[in-house]
């Protein structure tokens, strides 16, 4: 039969073909809804028909999320004026201006003032950063535009049948993701600070200076995000752009303030939900130390510093993360404070600062503040599996790798209990929370947010754990004491490699997700879930579009969360794919992790074919959170 019409309605595209009616967009394979019965499939029948160009050509169109007919009226907390009076501090804010390229001299002459211009520019002098020599394409922020009906074509479907053929409970929702670090660029501009990821970067690494200027062009992606239907935005508000000083009693840059401001009043404009971060790996450079000079006993946990020992640190944050909530958790119904917090923890210092800075905030979030929203935090891709489930060794050595990269927060976040023995006993100057810190900092988390990007297979290392823990900082494995690989006991790797660290490992994220829902009992938020195929920089640009791997990624995961869901009990109440855009990763743009492709040039965003499937994908699950 002939192609005579495509209807557009919503998500979905009704092929008219004679007297049937096809929907295509909500099922894998098209089933009639009207007209002739069903054929036997086991007797098909032959015939002659005229030949078209049009008979495997479908037009199909992404939903965009439709305007709001009115101004959101929800508040999860009380407005800016009621909130400051709980703070119980004064706030003040000025502006600074910028540090341009190719500047070497500071031109402020306020030096008596601790926090003033001279003081700020100061900063940025000796930051000192590598190749900082453009600005990029924008200075102010860009009006956006509508995104044209031929950018919202789908591609052709992934050949991908999903074995499952669940559907998402109600409220679940579907979200991106993004980092202020990582899109934003403007890193010297209107007032910000330099963080911990200008200096820590080496020259020949990429630099951030520009990425993706996000800080100019915010509303255009947003505006790009809407288009595909998607309705939950994550992203970091940068703590240096705030304050840049870092420090509690130092000014608030009121540009910083008036970018979020707005940038949460246009996702809200959008009829879409904002989700915010405090810290995403860029803390300010005035709470970083080297250790020579901290006093405090290095090992680590092999990860980099990012202030949390610093001993300024609690008070900082907590002072950042007020002024945040007192200005914004009116309209933003969801908050990470820390995220990823065991990427950078660095001692046991580290960590138990941050276990007792997130306790106050949630508790000044729920208690003083009389919020509605939810407030908790992300852990990073760090769940173990042992190499062989039916060795005991194997086994053990996972549960000590568990106990320490996910009960190190878990235990006294959610269970209010005392650190892990495996932590107690290893780490240097460790220390048992008293019971009246543990009945404080218990039950502070409205939910466990989940960045289960792959799986890590774990074993006892040579000689055993004991020796490796007896021998200490000077044993190559302290303190994890387990070896970490990607080899399972046959040789195989654990999945599909991609271009970073990840494996494509659907399997395991099932076992991470009832880990976690079981051991510690609250609700999941999947994080960040994303896949980077390998070389796909190199490639020219309509390859980097029909990225059919990513899709798999997305579609084999998003699986096995629906059989979390319904076959194991799992409460999962939403996932956010990392990321909307291929950003700055760390120091390197070739891993690209995202759903749209830029052209660094002229800052120009691609959708790519990932972007449709993953939303065809929830739509048809209803798993959209409309």
């Amino acid at each position: 039969m002939r192609l005579t019409a495509v209807i557009i309605t919503g998500a979905a595209a009704l092929l008219v073909q004679g007297q049937e009616v096809y929907i295509v967009g909500t099922s894998d394979a098209a089933q009639p809804t009207s007209g002739a019965a069903k054929p036997n499939a086991n007797k098909p029948s032959y015939y002659f028909q005229p030949f078209s160009y049009t008979l495997t050509s479908t037009i199909r169109y992404a939903a965009s999320l439709p305007a709001p007919t009115s101004t959101p009226t929800t508040i999860y907390g009380p407005r800016y004026s009621d909130a400051v009076k709980l703070l119980n501090t004064s706030l003040s804010t000025t502006t600074y201006g910028s540090w341009l390229p190719g500047q070497t001299a500071i031109s402020a002459t306020d030096t008596d003032d601790i926090y003033g211009q001279a003081a700020w520019s100061s900063m940025w002098l000796s930051a000192n950063m590598p190749n900082y020599t453009t600005t990029g394409l924008y200075s102010t922020t860009v009006n956006p535009s509508p995104v044209p009906t031929e950018e919202l074509v789908a591609p052709r479907r992934e050949y991908f049948l999903a074995q499952d053929s669940y559907e998402f409970p109600d409220g679940f929702f579907l979200g991106v993701a993004g980092s202020a670090a990582q899109i934003e660029g403007a890193v010297a501009l209107e007032g910000r600070g330099p963080s911990q990821l200008e200096v820590v970067m080496t020259p020949d690494q990429a630099q951030a200076h520009t990425t993706l200027e996000n800080y100019f062009l915010y509303k255009q992606d947003i505006e790009r995000i809407a288009a595909m239907g998607v309705k939950y935005y994550s992203f970091s508000i940068s703590w240096s752009r705030i304050l840049p000083f870092g420090r509690a009693g130092s000014p608030i840059n009121k540009q910083g303030l008036q970018h979020y401001d707005d940038l949460i009043n246009y996702v809200l404009e959008k009829g879409m939900v904002p989700v915010a971060t405090m810290l995403h790996f860029d803390t300010p450079c005035a709470l970083i130390k080297t250790a020579n000079g901290s006093g405090i006993e290095v090992p680590d946990l092999h990860f980099d510093n990012m202030g949390f020992w610093n001993e300024h640190f609690v008070e900082s944050f907590v002072n950042y993360g007020k002024i945040l909530l007192a200005h914004f958790a009116d309209r933003v119904p969801m908050w990470v404070t820390v995220n990823e917090l065991m990427i950078n923890t660095f001692n046991f210092t580290g960590f138990d600062n941050v276990v007792h800075a997130h306790a106050q905030l949630y508790h000044f979030y729920h208690d003083d503040l009389k919020a509605t929203g939810q407030m908790g935090f992300k852990w990073n891709a760090n769940f173990g599996l042992p190499r062989n489930p039916r060795d005991q060794a194997d086994v053990e050595a996972a549960n000590r790798f568990n106990a320490i990269q996910l009960g190190t927060y878990g235990n006294p976040i959610a269970l209010g209990e005392q650190y892990p023995d495996a932590v107690l006993q290893t780490l240097p100057k460790a220390k048992k929370l008293t019971d009246e810190e543990l009945a404080y900092i218990g039950d502070t988390t409205d939910f466990f947010g989940l960045d289960p990007y792959t799986a890590t297979v774990i074993s006892p290392p040579p000689g055993g754990i004991d020796a490796c823990v007896r021998q200490g900082p000077s044993h190559p494995l302290f303190p994890s004491c387990v070896v970490e690989s990607q080899v399972d006991v046959h040789g195989w790797n654990v999945g599909y490699r991609a271009q970073t660290y990840v494996y494509a490992t659907p399997e395991y994220i099932r076992s991470f997700l009832f880990y976690a829902w079981n051991t510690f009992r609250k609700p999941i938020v999947v994080g960040e879930v994303g896949y980077a195929i390998f070389a796909e920089s190199q490639r020219q640009m309509p390859d980097q579009r029909f990225d059919s791997p990513r899709s798999q990624f997305y579609l084999s995961y998003l699986s096995e969360m629906l059989k979390s869901i319904h076959e194991d009990g799992v409460n999962i109440l939403g996932a956010f794919a990392w990321s909307f855009v291929d950003n700055w990763e760390l120091g390197d743009f070739r891993p690209q992790f995202g759903m749209q492709a830029v052209n660094l040039t002229t800052q120009q965003r691609f959708y790519k074919k990932s972007f449709f499937d993953l939303v065809d994908f929830m739509a048809s699950r209803k798993g959209m959170g409309y």
